[in-house]
């Protein structure tokens, strides 16, 4: 996978944080790097969901506090942590941390956290597509099982059943895979197979 490490001029950042003077360095050191900074307590606001950058309290927040499920968010987020008491530390990994910093922040690691999270976040996004993209193809061939599996049990070799069901997906012009589940919904009496074009399943 490329890591994007372009410039980060324009990007959105929230930080999520009571007001302290600790964090101020965080926020000056976003405004040196060219991000849009807005600092947020008690909660989230609903805009926060179009932002580039999402830093959090690992040591005060909760799950309230965000406009998304936990571990769902649409965007990098970044824990801020200066307790490493166990239950804190599972909670923080559990909203989705991609990268973290360790309170009192400085001036420094600020840029490398913020490419660390975009990065980790890159990638979970493409774990997460492939593994939907698995999980489709596997299902799909399943249906398409099913579907040979319904002209077999009507005497066709499993040969000739799947010429059948490949000729049934020509005749419709969709794929194997659409005309497998057509064919497999209406022998379960689910709906009918062709938007009203007859099939012959005998």
């Amino acid at each position: 996978m490329r890591v994007r490490t372009e410039h980060l001029g324009g990007a959105r950042a929230f930080v999520l944080h009571r007001p302290h003077p600790a964090i101020q360095p965080l926020v000056r050191q976003l405004h040196v790097i060219g991000l849009e900074v807005r600092e947020a307590w008690p909660e989230l606001p609903a805009e926060a969901v179009t932002a580039d950058f999402v830093f959090y309290d690992a040591d005060m927040a909760h799950e309230a506090q965000f406009p998304w499920a936990a571990g769902a968010a649409p965007m990098p987020m970044i824990a801020l942590i200066a307790s490493e008491a166990p239950g804190r530390l599972r909670w923080a990994m559990a909203m989705g941390a991609h990268a973290q910093l360790i309170k009192p922040v400085g001036g420094t690691g600020v840029y490398a956290a913020l490419l660390v999270a975009r990065s980790n976040f890159d990638r979970a996004n493409e774990a997460a597509a492939r593994i939907a993209a698995l999980e489709s193809r596997l299902s799909a061939r399943q249906t398409i099982v099913q579907a040979v599996m319904i002209f077999v049990l009507r005497g066709k070799s499993q040969g000739e059943a799947y010429e059948l069901l490949r000729q049934t997906a020509m005749a419709w012009r969709v794929t194997i895979e659409e005309a497998a589940e057509r064919l497999v919904a209406t022998h379960s009496g689910e709906g009918r197979p062709d938007d009203g074009k007859r099939v012959d399943l005998a």
